[in-house]
């Protein structure tokens, strides 16, 4: 008594998947997903890319800090579907023809890891800081970069390197600026 039948067991309908279609980190990318898969969970289970991290699975620690159309976001609590369509770019994405990103160049350069597993996270959001442009000084910067955390308590360093970064960025708009 009280156990379900093959029958019944039978009769449950299973979960249909959704078509959906990313440009990620700047390529078309099809896949196929349960409609309540995250955004994380379609980057590392269905497109192998695990530069983003899952740290909380709840939104609150930022390790799996991506780029949506040029805006940062945490993926663990974004449904994939929701995104059918959208500019997505992880850490993988940031480096060009072999050059490493400002941010990701300035992480180094101020070692501002340690464990690193927060990394891919705070360089993803440091971009998204940085192309804001509401960031002038280094409380802005740890106060919008609040939402990312790091256990290893790499603050300093991370603020030094994103600093270096934007200082770079003005750097290089004023030479682009000059005939």
């Amino acid at each position: 008594m009280g156990q379900a039948s093959n029958t019944e067991t039978n009769s449950i309908p299973s979960p249909s998947k959704i078509s959906i279609e990313l440009r990620l980190n700047g390529a078309s990318t099809k896949l196929d997903v349960a409609p309540w898969t995250s955004l994380l969970d379609a980057l590392r289970d269905h497109l192998d890319l695990t530069g983003t991290k899952k740290g909380c699975d709840h939104g609150q620690c930022g390790a799996c800090t991506v780029l949506v159309e040029g805006r940062r976001i945490v993926s663990c609590l974004t449904f994939a579907v929701m995104k059918d369509g959208a500019e997505v770019t992880t850490v993988e994405g940031l480096a060009t023809n072999g050059a490493l990103h400002p941010v990701q160049q300035a992480f180094i350069d101020y070692d501002a890891f340690q464990c690193g597993y927060c990394t891919p996270g705070q360089i993803c959001s440091a971009v998204g800081l940085i192309s804001e442009g509401k960031a002038h000084s280094a409380d802005e910067i740890r106060e919008l970069m609040s939402g990312n955390l790091c256990r290893c308590g790499a603050y300093p360093n991370i603020v030094a390197a994103i600093q270096q970064a934007m200082s770079r960025q003005v750097e290089d708009t004023r030479q682009g600026a000059l005939p």
